[in-house]
């Protein structure tokens, strides 16, 4: 098919002006030819706002050579731009499911949208791939729209088909889309894992990211039934469970037989399992991430991380103290959604320590920790000693149950701040 508005990607940039806000699609996604274009022009730019989730690959844009042309608000933090936080990056805290509605309801107005797609079909219709997530508002809500038009971007569904009436400019090109490789999970994540899969049920409908927890929970599923898929990213650990009839999603109330995400991130063999699959269909995030609709699912089985969690069950997922590492994300999202499912568990998984060994379970966050998800809403905290069940149970109940999934290195540490807290340590019912 002929491809409308086509030119190179530093023709197309052009229709970035200074002042612009500039929303970039992330993840596997990034559009690396159109974001090293833009980078290009800085000399010519000034006080550009680039808007974007956690994006992967080359963010020359951050470099504090070109803060006069360039500035970022992210609504999440990558690895890439965590060391410029607080220079030329800023962060927006939202919940994931919130952050279509700054477009839509004119928070923000959008003067640019960079997207990286895959070639149209005979109808016209191209797809985001492996990035629908929060892109799909922007390019709604956005005056002008860029495309790379990428061989290399597996075709998906649901709200994923765009059409290329929709692109001011295009650019075809050849672009590998980022891979983030399979890691083979610890002895200590193997361990977290198995705790996990045992208290998942037959029937439910799964919400987890990525990383070695995830990874190791899925490989201890190859035993269980009708397991069902609604999240907000998935990446190639649900592969060999969908093969094997494991991940079927038979008992799912909302959008049945199918797998639900907002994006994915893999290897090759990920995007190719997703190219032209009608049962993987990649929505809005406002969609995936509504509370709303995840609790209509059965026994949603929510597993997040954290970076700390204090004896009472608040959960720090988003800075080091008051450094930020991440963001918000969808936590609360699925948190709250999976504790509205009839039968559901959000569950909190991490080791007992970070690398350093230092116990994430703490009689009190760091200072000027962020809470991501309240003590109200914490229900299950698993390590590779064990799952506290928190919910109903009192401060000092709950206390001990996290004390005793606490590395024993640190123990005794715990016992004497649940003493000076609640001064006993005998467990009261």
């Amino acid at each position: 098919m002929k491809i409308p508005n086509k030119m190179t990607a530093d023709e197309a940039v052009k229709l970035i002006k200074s002042n612009n806000r500039v929303l970039i699609q992330g993840g596997s996604a990034t559009p690396q030819a159109l974001i090293n274009a833009m980078v290009k022009r800085a000399p010519e730019l000034r006080n550009v706002e680039l808007v974007h989730l956690h994006t992967e690959g080359a963010c020359g844009y951050t470099a504090p050579e070109l803060r006069e042309s360039f500035h970022t608000n992210a609504f999440f933090i990558g690895g890439n731009i965590r060391k410029m936080v607080g220079d030329t990056v800023d962060y927006i805290p939202v919940f994931l499911s919130e952050i279509p509605s700054l477009f839509r309801q004119g928070y923000m107005d959008l003067d640019v949208v960079l997207v990286n797609v895959s070639p149209p079909d005979k109808h016209g219709f191209c797809s985001l791939g492996v990035s629908v997530d929060i892109v799909i508002s922007g390019i709604e809500r956005g005056k002008k729209v860029i495309a790379q038009i990428n061989s290399r971007m597996p075709r998906t569904f649901g709200d994923a088909q765009i059409h290329l009436k929709h692109f001011d400019a295009c650019v075809e090109i050849e672009e590998e889309i980022y891979e983030m490789k399979f890691v083979e999970p610890s002895g200590i994540e193997k361990s977290i894992g198995k705790n996990i899969a045992e208290i998942i049920d037959d029937g439910a409908t799964l919400q987890m990211g990525i990383g070695g927890i995830p990874n190791a929970v899925l490989t201890f599923l190859h035993n269980h039934k009708n397991l069902g898929v609604h999240t907000e990213m998935f990446s190639e650990g649900i592969v060999d469970l969908v093969k094997n009839g494991v991940v079927n999603g038979s008992k799912k109330n909302t959008n049945p037989y199918k797998i639900v995400s907002g994006f994915a991130m893999g290897t090759r063999r990920l995007y190719d399992f997703m190219d032209d699959n009608p049962e993987i269909e990649m929505n809005d995030i406002a969609y995936v991430n509504d509370t709303s609709i995840i609790r209509k699912n059965p026994k949603v089985t929510a597993i997040n991380s954290a970076i700390e969690v204090d004896l009472t069950g608040q959960i720090c997922a988003d800075s080091i103290g008051q450094r930020m590492f991440s963001g918000v994300g969808g936590q609360m999202d699925f948190m709250r959604g999976a504790a509205l499912s009839e039968g559901g568990k959000p569950i909190c998984a991490i080791t007992s320590t970070t690398c350093k060994g230092v116990s994430k379970i703490t009689p009190v966050l760091k200072v000027g920790a962020g809470v991501v998800t309240t003590r109200a809403h914490a229900r299950f905290v698993a390590t590779e000693y064990g799952i506290a069940e928190l919910f109903g149970r009192n401060l000092k109940q709950r206390a001990q149950s996290l004390r005793d999934i606490a590395h024993p290195d640190h123990r005794e540490e715990l016992d004497k701040a649940i003493f000076e807290r609640f001064k006993s340590s005998l467990m009261t019912k």
